[in-house]
């Protein structure tokens, strides 16, 4: 099975270069021997005011976290790209990268394109504020003026069904509200690039039925999809090729079907 993926994934990389040569590249994202390193604390500092007190003392010693190591990708325009892998395999930190959120210690990203990146639940939001404020917020971190989110307001809230709620605070919303919110922000106006990280698994049934619906429209017109999730079900039905990481490592890249099976039987050693 790995020599068929193996092969797969030689036969597509070949076409990819083909077509660099020819002119028409249609890759958006690429990752280049990129590699991260996070510096941790060690020793078990429990608060931030311990950290701070011992930084000023000069002793906080630090140690090496290798996220991600030497991984190179390359991601065509209108794909659902699949990411898979245990918690801490570097997928997060692979999605940073891709949004430029996290600059690599090492190596080169190219990216192509509008990125509306849905990296983790609640993310870009405040809880004190309301889901109408937060709405404003988080549109102006996507990089849109305040009457272009006042003119797609009404079709955000429709989307996120929370006309009922979208005055009362976020810290009072269910964590699949959260989502629901966020989802309807950051897809409301088609990017070139979608980046979703778990975000739908916190929603209900019938949102999830919604969003993979929105995201199967983006793919049609042509919208590159970075889709992680734990759910391999959902990332075999919804992906052409996965990416499983380990420990920051590229393991497998290739077909859906295949790399799961691969990822399915490591766990099971």
């Amino acid at each position: 099975m790995s020599l068929h993926i193996a092969s797969e994934e030689a036969r597509l990389e070949a076409r990819s270069l083909e077509e660099t040569a020819a002119g028409q590249d249609q890759s958006v994202i690429r990752l280049e021997n990129v590699s991260v390193r996070y510096r941790v604390p060690s020793g078990g500092i429990a608060t931030f005011k311990e950290f701070m007190i011992r930084r000023l003392q000069g002793k906080v010693e630090y140690h090496s976290v290798l996220a991600l190591d030497k991984v190179n990708l390359t991601i065509q325009r209108g794909e659902i790209f699949g990411l898979i892998g245990n918690n801490g395999a570097g997928k997060s930190t692979l999605l940073k990268v891709v949004a430029r959120v996290l600059r690599p210690t090492e190596g080169r990203v190219r990216v192509r394109g509008r990125v509306a990146p849905l990296l983790e639940f609640g993310a870009g939001f405040h809880p004190e504020l309301t889901g109408r404020e937060n709405i404003f917020l988080n549109g102006t971190l996507l990089g849109y003026s305040h009457k272009q989110m006042e003119a797609r307001f009404d079709q955000i809230v429709d989307f996120a069904e929370l006309w009922d709620f979208i005055d009362a605070p976020l810290r009072t919303y269910s964590s699949g509200m959260w989502a629901r919110l966020g989802f309807a922000v950051a897809t409301d106006v088609q990017p070139d690039i979608l980046i979703v990280d778990e975000v739908l698994a916190v929603g209900d049934e019938g949102f999830q039925r919604k969003g993979m619906a929105r995201i199967k429209d983006f793919q049609e017109k042509g919208v590159t999809i970075l889709f992680v999730s734990h759910n391999m079900q959902v990332i075999e039905a919804m992906c052409q090729r996965v990416a499983w990481l380990d420990h920051g490592t590229l393991q497998t890249l290739g077909p859906a079907a295949g790399t799961i099976n691969l990822y399915r039987q490591s766990q099971s050693i």
